[in-house]
């Protein structure tokens, strides 16, 4: 009866955590919404929609098979796949399965959430200027094909997994994937028009909607409560607790650290650094909150908050453009906190540490080399960046004519 009741409970909780993962599209939608003009809302909103309906589907389809293939021993581990379509395993709804963390059901529907995280991150920073279809495309290849691939290296006991290469919850296999492709995105797509002066320097484009930003962060930050405490796979006390405080004290770090740091070089109190600060400190953790203890937490958080400060100067200083600031939190604080597992925490050391260097390298190398790829397949057939005159009217109006404030264009360049 108690291991029945455990089951229940530790499949409960991951169900939770699913919802929560869930939620953090909605925290995404809000974010670069909020970040962005409110000529493009609608594009916006559209592309966070198509993200976690068609990652559902292409993880359904073939993804979950391909992230979790089953690698036998001795293999490369480096690519297998186990067919198409989902069938839950004998004993897959019962305690058998998963040390009696979850059910198949609620693993399969768990990693689902995680799929479409990838390409989220790639549509803040190629906001209000790409086209929709030529996202489209990429999202689905890149979330049906690329990050189950990567993802099998380590989760689904590739070759990383082997090394001993560690990434609890994505530092590097969810968030610098995304980080790399909306990286190589932004180079390829060129910046918004008016962001850079003939001069080089950049101008501001400032947001149409700043709280609605803001909701957006503290949604993201409720949400990582599923993202890192479901990461445990169980429902277990005491690392599910030690992750959720590990996960809130970095967070707040890095959110105090940005807008400090920010206002000694810039000398005002920026609330969007403050924010991205927040989220440079979640994904900063991501990588090793189950290893972390509080003061390292703290420490990996303060790093990510001045990384996120001079990430997004060094960004522009390259005149490329990226709206909701995605590469320096995703890429620049998912490579730092993948790194951070090595100096830190309860795996800390230098034998560690190159193992973690090693894989942020492979890691990204493929995902730079695919994601290239892949964008040269979209601009030679959909094409990747609409019209300037689609550009200046928004793509609200020019990629699906409506409006999302009915009667109310005020601010729209």
């Amino acid at each position: 009866m108690e291991s029945t009741a455990l089951f229940t409970a530790n499949n409960v909780w991951m169900m939770i955590c699913t919802a929560l993962v869930f939620f953090m599209h909605l925290g995404f939608s809000f974010l670069e919404i909020g970040l962005t003009r409110q000529k493009n809302a609608v594009n916006i909103l559209f592309k966070n929609f198509f993200v976690i309906s068609a990652g559902l589907l292409l993880y359904c389809l073939g993804g979950f098979n391909l992230m979790y293939p089953g690698f036998e021993e001795g293999s490369l581990g480096i690519l297998k796949f186990a067919g198409f379509g989902i069938a839950p395993p004998e004993g897959g709804m019962t305690a058998e399965y998963a040390s009696g963390g979850y059910t198949w059901w609620t693993d399969f529907l768990f990693q689902a959430m995680f799929a479409a995280t990838a390409a989220t991150i790639v549509s803040g920073a190629v906001a209000e200027r790409i086209k929709l279809k030529g996202f489209m495309l990429f999202s689905v290849i890149y979330v049906g094909l690329i990050y189950p691939i990567i993802g099998s290296w380590k989760w689904g006991g590739g070759f990383l997994d082997s090394w001993g290469f560690y990434d609890f919850a994505g530092s590097t296999l969810v968030h610098s994937v995304g980080g790399w492709a909306a990286l190589m995105a932004i180079y390829m797509l060129g910046a918004r028009i008016g962001k850079f002066g003939k001069n080089g320097i950049a101008n501001a484009i400032p947001g149409h909607n700043i709280p609605l930003a803001s909701a957006g962060v503290l949604i993201l930050w409720l949400g990582w409560f599923g993202f890192n405490g479901g990461s445990v796979l169980s429902a277990d006390p005491e690392l599910t607790s030690l992750t959720l405080v590990t996960t809130c004290l970095a967070a707040a770090a890095g959110g105090v650290s940005a807008a400090i740091f920010s206002n000694l070089m810039y000398k005002n109190f920026d609330l969007t650094m403050f924010m991205n600060g927040v989220l440079g400190g979640l994904v900063g953790i991501t990588a090793g909150a189950d290893q972390m203890g509080p003061t390292d937490a703290i420490l990996i958080g303060l790093v990510a908050g001045i990384l996120i400060v001079l990430a997004v100067s060094f960004i522009d200083k390259l005149k490329l453009d990226d709206p909701v600031g995605a590469v320096a939190v995703h890429l620049v604080c998912g490579i730092w906190g993948t790194l951070a597992v090595g100096i830190f925490g309860a795996m800390a050391g230098f034998d560690q540490f190159i193992i973690q260097l090693a894989g942020v390298g492979i890691v990204g190398a493929f995902s730079v080399i695919s994601a290239t790829l892949i964008l040269f397949i979209v601009k030679k057939t959909t094409g990747l960046r609409v019209e300037a005159e689609e550009e200046l009217k928004g793509l609200d109006l020019s990629e699906h004519g409506m409006d999302a404030y009915a009667d109310f264009r005020l601010n729209q360049h």
